[in-house]
């Protein structure tokens, strides 16, 4: 039965295909009436949620507007005018008889408004009086932020929040998490000038009273948040503390886990207090009449969809196992690997794209095999040629008539220049080898390290630091000169002061690794980038061929792991690190 279906076209495994899709959305329409159901669910209770706190916010406005009224009526009072109007100066009398009857009607006030713990009047010339509330020192109450405040916007209620650190306390020793505070400027109607403040503390149970008998399922609770973010009330529980501020955004719905719960939370703002009344409640307890119609559904839905994912599996395993194999073959051979080659063991659609593949392969490895010849037959020839150009024994031989012409004439200078000259030829000539020891590298690198030094002078000083160990192992010949090349030129001249090159060897994770380290300028972030970019992709602008060309060297011979990458900051210098296979011999 399998090799039928193997033998059959794209065309009926699509088929067959769309029979197994179509039970699957039967399944996902299952799914998806328990999501609607849910979300019906939710909208619902979010609603009512929403209803609640916004009849909880119109209460707490009425009761704040009416604390506002008291504070009107407050400030038309007559003893009260005399009393914002009075100066310390005044007949002690005469300010005993206003002081008197402001205390009286301030006290009538608390008694009868049960919300109201204390009120307190300050004039411009900070006389303070109030029936429950005593300063804590004799610094002047004008200078507080709460009653400057109140002097630069005087016609809008202020709602302070808890008394902390306010030179007034009440004689009654309450605590600060038991009351909170709004204040108002008072206006002298003869001439309409801010002459004072009235401040009154009120007790955190008018807001509690309001929100206390809100239900919200059996765990939900309702709290009041400044304009700050700051709790104004809230129940005593364990959520309230972890509800970060930085939540309530213009979202005014949205659920968040706290200790494993999901908890959705609606609130509505107050124009007039600021304040934020919000709404938390279990979205788990929401939904729990919606578990056993669900239960029941994935009950049925399990024995459908085991019986649709074992169909379905061999299916799927059928026409994909065939595509997945080419797939990773095609993978392979994008990455260089064109040993590859599809067995072909169907007749049908993918059959013949296998066919079609192994032809392919074929014919680039019959084609890259025709290039390579000829590039190394063009190579070869063009090394011919330039070694026959370079005549090195014509070249050491004049260059050893000009080291005993310098000895002669005692220029000891330039000895160590023909000498390191020298040196630096015959390793790059190297007998037409690629590949030589590391010493022979380092060797041909302190050689042109050593001419800049006679050029630079002082400018210029160099640390290579290798250990003897690895001088044995084989690599690339010339990679680290056009390294160092760039770093003087790019880093060190264009510092314009004397810095320094230090080049490295070691072996990492069976990687030989080299670093060259200068403390030159530095590159730019974004130039860096570009740079690395171009290294790791083989493409883009190149402003650096020396580092370029090594780079490129060394990962068409030994794979894209190996190669060049920068470190760099602006102003600190740069770090160039060669990545390159650990050889013990030149064929590794």
């Amino acid at each position: 039965m399998l090799t039928v279906f193997n033998n059959l076209s794209i065309k009926y495994k699509l088929f067959i295909y769309f029979m197994v899709l179509v039970l699957l959305t039967i399944l996902t329409i299952g799914f998806l009436t328990n999501i609607v159901f849910s979300n019906a669910m939710e909208k619902l209770a979010n609603e009512s949620a929403l209803h609640a706190i916004s009849q909880a916010n119109i209460s707490v406005e009425t009761s704040i507007r009416n604390m506002e009224n008291i504070m009107d009526i407050i400030a038309r009072n007559p003893h009260v005018l005399k009393f914002i109007r009075m100066k310390i100066v005044d007949p002690s009398d005469e300010r005993y008889e206003v002081e008197s009857n402001v205390r009286s009607l301030l006290a009538g006030f608390t008694q009868y408004y049960y919300d109201i713990e204390s009120i307190a009047i300050v004039n411009k010339n900070d006389l303070f009086i109030s029936n429950e509330m005593y300063k804590v020192e004799n610094d002047p109450l004008i200078d507080e932020g709460w009653y400057i405040k109140c002097i630069d916007h005087p016609d809008v209620l202020h709602i302070l929040g808890r008394p902390f650190g306010r030179n007034l306390t009440e004689y009654k020793k309450v605590s600060t998490d038991e009351i909170f505070s709004i204040a108002k400027a008072v206006r002298d109607p003869s001439n309409n000038e801010v002459s004072g403040v009235i401040l009154i503390d009120l007790r955190i149970k008018i807001l509690e009273n309001i929100i206390k008998d809100i239900q919200l399922g059996k765990s939900g609770f309702v709290y009041i948040a400044d304009s700050n973010g700051d709790v104004v009330y809230a129940p005593v529980n364990h959520v309230v503390p972890r509800i970060k501020r930085q939540w309530f955004s213009d979202e005014r719905v949205f659920n968040k886990y706290i200790l494993g719960q999901h908890y959705q939370f609606i609130y509505t703002s107050s124009f007039y207090t600021k304040w934020k009344v919000i709404g938390v409640f279990s979205l788990n307890e929401t939904l729990k009449e919606v578990v056993n119609i669900r239960n029941y559904t994935l009950v049925i839905l399990l024995v459908i969809s085991v019986i649709a994912l074992g169909l379905s599996f061999i299916l799927s395993s059928s026409i994909a196992k065939p595509i997945s194999k080419l797939r990773r073959l095609m993978k392979k051979a994008e990455s260089g690997d064109l040993s590859v080659s599809f067995d072909v063991m169907y007749n049908d659609e993918i059959g013949h794209l296998g066919r079609s593949f192994n032809a392919m392969i074929n014919e680039i490895r019959n084609l890259i095999e025709v290039v390579y010849k000829e590039q190394k037959s063009k190579r070869e020839a063009e090394l011919r040629i330039l070694q026959s150009q370079i005549k090195p024994h014509f070249l050491y031989n004049t260059l050893d008539t000009i080291h005993w012409m310098a000895k002669k004439y005692g220029a000891t200078d330039v000895i160590q220049v023909i000498n390191a000259l020298t040196k630096l030829f015959r390793i790059s000539l190297s007998k037409g080898n690629e590949v030589i020891t590391l010493s022979e590298e380092l060797e041909h690198v302190k050689s042109y390290l050593l001419i800049q030094k006679v050029r630079y002078e002082e400018m210029l000083e160099y640390e290579i630091i290798v250990q003897n160990d690895l001088n044995k192992l084989y690599i690339q010949k010339i990679i680290l000169q056009p390294i160092v090349e760039n770093a003087i030129y790019h880093g060190i001249k264009a510092k314009g002061e004397p810095g320094k090159i230090v080049v490295t060897a070691s072996v990492e994770d069976n990687t030989l690794v080299l670093r060259v380290k200068d403390d030159g300028v530095g590159i730019k972030d974004n130039e860096l980038e570009a740079i690395n970019n171009t290294l790791e992709n083989l493409s883009g602008k190149r402003t650096g061929y020396g580092l370029f060309n090594v780079n490129e060297r060394i990962r068409l011979s030994y794979g894209n792991e190996y190669g060049i990458t920068l470190k760099s900051a602006p102003g600190k210098g740069t770090e160039v690190i060669i990545r390159h296979p650990v050889m013990k011999t030149p064929k590794g």
